[in-house]
């Protein structure tokens, strides 16, 4: 299956993961404001970036709350956990196990290419 030095992880866990960055990049932003108050302009500017980047990842959180409704809800065999697939390929959200619903993708190689549409068009 996996090789030792490889751990995968799930779409939705990343996708989350990216919004919580914006969060705080958002937070440091509007730190970087608060620092710079001498220069009202610039203070300005970081607490308008800061804003921006947090409301982005409340716009990040809403749309993958969207798609984790859509995902395909499975039990992985390795945990037994319940998780979530989205594509093809996904990674269990727990233990990190690659897995597949697709019967042609079994025994080969994990890859997040089986997910794109240009490997489709490939396949066909």
């Amino acid at each position: 299956m996996a090789e030792k030095g490889l751990v995968y992880s799930s779409k939705i866990n990343k996708i989350r993961s990216f919004a919580l960055i914006l969060i705080f990049a958002g937070i440091l932003f509007m730190y970087g404001g608060i620092l710079t108050r001498n220069t009202q302009w610039l203070m300005l500017l970081f607490f308008i970036l800061g804003v921006l980047l947090v409301v982005l990842s409340c716009v990040v959180y809403l749309w993958i709350g969207t798609l984790s409704l859509r995902a395909v809800p499975v039990i992985c065999p390795s945990c037994e956990k319940p998780t979530k697939m989205l594509g093809r390929v996904d990674a269990c959200m727990h233990c990190k196990q690659p897995l597949t619903l697709d019967k042609e993708l079994e025994g080969l190689e994990f890859d997040e290419k089986y997910n794109s549409r240009r490997y489709k068009k490939k396949k066909q």
